[in-house]
């Protein structure tokens, strides 16, 4: 018998656009590249779903709004914070940043677990089963969930490649000590790598069987996962990315920079905030400098100076005789003594310094034409950013990760300049810390004054920065490994390419 029209129409019709259902951790620095993930993701046609409680849900006002102008079927999905095990978290924390007190940290991520329900029945209520989760490596518990429903699921990590292949191969085999100093080898690396035992690879690091449970289940979850998606590009971390992938046994999906979704003025200015906060006053204050005159001083959402350091950062700002951004966060300028301080500095600096309280539109800042360097605490966001818009940069590694992103910026990349710390800081308070205003002087100056290793590193950022664009863009090799990502979830005759 003749097929119909409508068998015709019935069979040649696409397949539905894949679902993915993102599942940040509740910290600034997981949820922004995992949002901008899943813009990627909806740019694409498929549609993403960003699970996050009410106090993360109210930051990501934005990002719906963008979406719907762009017709992109992104949704932000709101599940209620658990009540934390045994009352040990206060409420209303719903965030990493939130946290003031170490002992508030073990009751976060045990109370974070209590989310599987919510998940589970979110999934499961859903018309046509999700594709795929994505799950922070730190969400652990979204592994049995995942199996329960019988849903793919991969992992996002958010460091550097570099330092999640120093992690895996550590907790593989185990750092091997050298002979007669603290240092050890990281084994199973293609160049060498050594570390301390203070700046070794590793979360949920902190002393405590509790601790030990933790990082025990994300490790199971990271081996028993389908792949893994990172925020890097072949480009940069090439050798790294084939060694992680060969060491996991599962396929890495490379997309970044995530960063530069964010294209147009109101992307960058909303990333990770509210879109009323203004960006209006610091472009414009930009608009006065020179290009690559000013350096940009921000040391992510965490670390916290206590008055002492706060005071010996704004005098080497100041000394060094660079034009200057500097974002202070509220919590480290709330008594009068050292409000007054940085009232005083802004007044003799004003001609050519700008003091930011709270948060900054990182993103647009880095992207403009007058910012020529930036001093970082090498997360891995801030690092990429700066490296995706071409920015060489001063590295002031706190704790976790940022040691080993530090030194690929600086020994393998070139891009990056160090102040010269060894030893991880206090979150809270870095009361240890050995840097003063003379060394911020002095590598801003190094950084900032040209010469032929600044010029040298200036020009491995441009290009680097350049190679990040055409990663991105169609046929570069971020943007194919998101189609083929796209694919292997699209259905196809009902079953999974």
């Amino acid at each position: 018998m003749a097929p119909t029209a409508e068998s015709v129409t019935a069979t040649s019709a696409p397949p539905p656009p894949p679902h993915f259902v993102i599942v940040p951790l509740p910290a600034q620095g997981h949820i922004i590249p995992m949002v901008d993930l899943a813009h990627l993701l909806a740019e694409r046609g498929a549609r993403s779903s960003v699970v996050v409680t009410p106090v993360n849900a109210a930051r990501l006002r934005g990002v719906t709004d963008l979406a719907k102008r762009a017709k992109q079927p992104l949704e932000i999905v709101e599940v209620p914070f658990p009540p934390a095990v045994d009352g040990g978290l206060p409420p209303g924390i719903e965030n990493v940043d939130q946290i003031t007190d170490y002992g508030h940290f073990l009751p976060f991520f045990l109370a974070l677990q209590e989310l599987a329900g919510p998940l589970e029945a979110y999934l499961r209520a859903q018309a046509t089963r999700p594709s795929c989760v994505i799950s922070d490596w730190s969400n652990s518990w979204t592994a049995d969930v995942a199996r329960r429903v019988g849903i793919p699921r991969l992992f996002f990590h958010g460091p550097s490649c570099f330092y999640t292949l120093c992690d895996l191969n550590a907790a593989a085999h185990g750092l091997q000590p050298q002979a007669d100093n603290d240092r050890y080898v990281v084994p199973g690396m293609p160049i060498p790598v050594e570390v301390t035992m203070d700046t070794r690879p590793g979360f949920f690091n902190a002393p405590g069987k509790e601790w030990e449970v933790l990082r025990e289940a994300a490790m199971e979850a990271m081996r028993t996962a389908d792949g893994a998606v990172v925020n890097t590009f072949m480009d940069l971390e090439d050798e790294f990315i084939a060694c992680y992938e060969a060491a996991l046994g599962k396929p890495v999906w490379t997309l970044g920079p995530f960063c530069l979704y964010n294209r147009d003025a109101d992307a960058m200015a909303s990333r990770g905030n509210k879109p009323d906060v203004a960006q209006s006053a610091v472009t414009a204050w930009l608009d006065t400098m020179d290009t690559n005159s000013v350096i940009y001083v921000n040391f992510g959402s965490l670390a916290r100076k206590v008055p002492k350091y706060l005071y010996e950062v704004g005098h080497g700002l100041e000394d060094s005789g660079k034009p200057f951004v500097w974002v202070v966060k509220e919590s480290e300028v709330t008594t009068p003594v050292v409000q007054e301080w940085l009232s005083a500095l802004e007044a003799r600096t004003a001609r050519r310094g700008l003091v930011v309280r709270g948060w900054a539109p990182q993103l647009a800042i880095l992207s403009h034409r007058a910012v020529g360097g930036f001093v970082t605490h090498c997360g891995w966001n801030s690092m990429l950013e700066a490296i995706a818009h071409g920015v060489p940069i001063v590295t002031w590694p706190h704790f976790s990760d940022q040691f080993l992103n530090e030194r690929l910026a600086v020994d393998m990349l070139g891009v990056g300049v160090p102040i010269g710390v060894t030893m991880p800081v206090l979150l809270f308070g870095d009361e240890a810390m050995p840097v003063g205003r003379a060394d911020v002087a002095r590598v801003v100056s190094a950084l900032m004054d040209g010469g032929e290793e600044a010029d040298e590193r200036r020009r491995k950022a441009k290009e680097y920065g350049e190679k990040a664009h055409r990663a991105m863009e169609k046929g570069g090799s971020s943007y194919e490994s998101l189609t083929q990502l796209i694919d292997n979830f699209t259905l196809e005759g009902g079953k999974k390419l």
